[in-house]
């Protein structure tokens, strides 16, 4: 019997996919669990097994349709199996044909015939104003175009409402107010919002109207740290890993954070409680051509910085490459965003929701410092911490900061197991 295969409820409260790439074709004999189609949701790429083994009888979706959870993406059987012509569109009914003698308001009747009437005759309508034609194919009367030349209003532009698609003083004075989209549509581009640009924004317009976010900002010198990558990034580099400053600073927050617990936590609005987390989930912004998408690297405690460099490796380059797991894009704990990669200084980033605090981190550039009594060029990075004001307050905010400015500043501290 013929199988219904319907996109099934991929979590994170998806509601719909967009077929990516189908993986089968008609006639082709599939096994449970075999991959047969990728849809790309708004928050990742994922290949789709089919629940059941049998030859593919139809496919249902285009590639490039939006599919619901719930519709049917093609139909598994026997080989020969008939299955159900998919329903034909239905065509809107054509309007009768005139008879050729009815003039219509603002044409010409193209000749003169006799038609017989198929019902008694009606008595005739009062006449009505006098509409023309004018250029090419819209209607107008006369104190209309003189109205519209006035004001400078093109006619051939404006969308009639009168009887026969005549244009009224009223749909000139409605042109009046809107800018033209003929002339528009050469100079802008619309893109459809989509995808993970969808996500994004209604992620981050959850999280403005859910909390109540405050941004406070800092500066650590990591000259010390500068030097530690420095020694090592060559090293990891001939064994394939890319070290950057993120595990440094993934593994301070870590520290910071069981310092301060209350930032590594989430609101449950529902029995009004703040559920402080005992586990360090955090989620890394990555930019990519869709937009930002935020991997969540699990359990930072357990790992070390090479361990941590060679993750980050793998979800950016998935992320990236729209091939990432659902499962590393959610549970996160706290997040840190990266903007410094683009040359931006400061920022006031946006909690990603449900966490309840985000680190921004700058453009690392040489700024004067005083160290030892001595003025010396120091390697300083810009640090943007919002947290939401419901759980936190200021000092605690400017506390924490310290804190991970500290273990920034001594790095020897990162790697100290707190009591």
């Amino acid at each position: 019997m013929a199988f219904d295969f319907i996109l099934p409820d991929l979590g994170e409260g998806i509601a719909e996919a967009e077929i990516r790439k189908w993986l089968v074709k008609q006639g082709d004999l599939v096994k449970e669990h075999q991959s047969v189609v990728e849809v790309e949701t708004d928050k990742a790429v994922v290949e789709v097994p089919s629940p059941k083994g049998g030859t593919v009888l139809r496919i249902s979706r285009e590639e490039g349709e939006t599919v619901k959870v719930g519709e049917v993406l093609l139909i598994i059987g026997e080989a020969g199996e008939k299955t159900e012509a998919p329903r034909a569109a239905v065509e809107k009914p054509k309007p009768a044909e005139r008879p050729k003698s009815v003039t219509v308001i603002g044409e010409l009747p193209e000749e003169e015939e006799e038609v017989k009437p198929a019902v008694a005759a009606r008595p005739k309508p009062a006449p009505a104003v006098q509409v023309e034609k004018q250029g090419a194919g819209f209607l107008a009367a006369p104190a209309v175009r003189a109205f519209a030349k006035e004001k400078g209003v093109d006619l051939g532009k404006v969308k009639g409402s009168g009887p026969g698609g005549s244009v009224s003083r009223e749909d000139v004075q409605k042109a009046m107010k809107q800018p033209a989209r003929a002339d528009e549509e050469t100079v802008v581009e619309r893109i459809a919002i989509r995808g993970v640009r969808k996500a994004i924004a209604k992620n981050l317009l959850l999280a403005q109207k859910t909390t109540a976010s405050v941004t406070e900002t800092d500066e650590a010198d990591i000259t010390a740290l500068w030097e530690i990558r420095a020694s090592q990034k060559k090293v990891l580099e001939e064994k394939g890993v890319h070290l950057t400053f993120m595990p440094f600073i993934i593994k301070a927050v870590q520290h910071t954070l069981m310092d301060f617990g209350s930032f590594n936590a989430s609101v449950d609005e529902e029995h009004e409680e703040i559920m402080i987390k005992k586990f360090y989930n955090i989620g890394v912004a990555v930019d990519t051509p869709d937009g930002l998408i935020v991997p969540v690297v699990r359990n930072v405690e357990e790992k070390t910085i090479r361990a941590l460099a060679v993750e980050l490796q793998d979800l950016s380059a998935k992320a990236r490459e729209r091939t990432i797991r659902l499962d590393d894009l959610k549970g996160s704990t706290f997040t840190i965003t990266n903007y410094g990669a683009f040359g931006a200084v400061f920022a006031t980033p946006i909690i990603n929701y449900p966490d309840v605090a985000i680190l921004g981190t700058g453009k690392i550039s040489d700024k004067p410092r005083v160290k030892e009594g001595q003025v010396a060029i120091r390697k300083v990075l810009p640090l943007s911490l919002t947290f939401d004001h419901r759980v936190n307050d200021g000092a605690g905010a400017a506390k924490f900061l310290t804190r991970l400015v500290a273990y920034l500043e001594d790095p020897a501290a990162i790697f100290i197991e707190s009591a």
